[in-house]
């Protein structure tokens, strides 16, 4: 003959299930963070690098590219533009992006494509543009944009950050911007 538990003891069974399974979950954490030495003993040691196998490079600090966008933005505000900057690193990560007063909503995004770009090839993306002429397939490759108004930071003569301006009414303007603000760092 089967029997039923009442549903106060079916309550109380699974609850002493689940103390249970969570006394033994906790007790193995417990015993493996209170025993540190045997896990760092069957660790395996770690690799050093030797010196001809790293390099070793140069970054922009946040300071820099603060100053380099604030000198930008200073420079198109002088001439009544409404823009926005973008500094990146060298591997093309976005540093920093400032959106002047009044920018449109479309300039964030080509700035930051810009400065990208520029970093990149380490030349003016005004220069870059020019060479579409001889490969057009350059502006296929993604996050890039061939318009006037980025320009590569150098250290020595290794790109080490990119400005991008996005707004002006011409990639001219865009790019004197840009230029004023990799200036302010000299």
């Amino acid at each position: 003959m089967k029997k039923t538990l009442s549903r106060r003891a079916r309550i109380a069974t699974g609850g002493a299930v689940l103390a249970a399974v969570a006394a033994g979950t906790f007790g193995t954490v417990a015993a493996n963070a209170s025993a540190p030495e045997a896990a760092v003993a069957a660790a395996p040691a770690a690799a050093e690098a030797g010196k001809r196998d790293t390099t070793t490079s140069t970054h922009l600090t946040i300071d820099a590219a603060t100053e380099a966008a604030q000198a930008a933005l200073k420079a198109a505000k002088k001439e009544g533009q409404r823009i926005t900057v973008a500094v990146v690193d060298r591997n093309g990560n976005t540093i920093l992006t400032m959106r002047g007063d009044g920018a449109g909503p479309q300039s964030y995004e080509s700035a930051v494509k810009k400065a990208f770009t520029a970093v990149s090839w380490n030349a003016t993306t005004t220069e870059l543009a020019g060479r579409l002429k001889d490969a057009p397939n350059l502006k296929d490759i993604p996050g890039t944009l061939f318009l006037g108004g980025g320009v590569p930071v150098t250290s020595g003569k290794a790109p080490i950050a990119g400005i991008g301006v996005a707004g002006a009414p011409s990639g001219t303007l865009d790019e004197k911007f840009a230029q004023a603000g990799a200036e302010a760092l000299n």
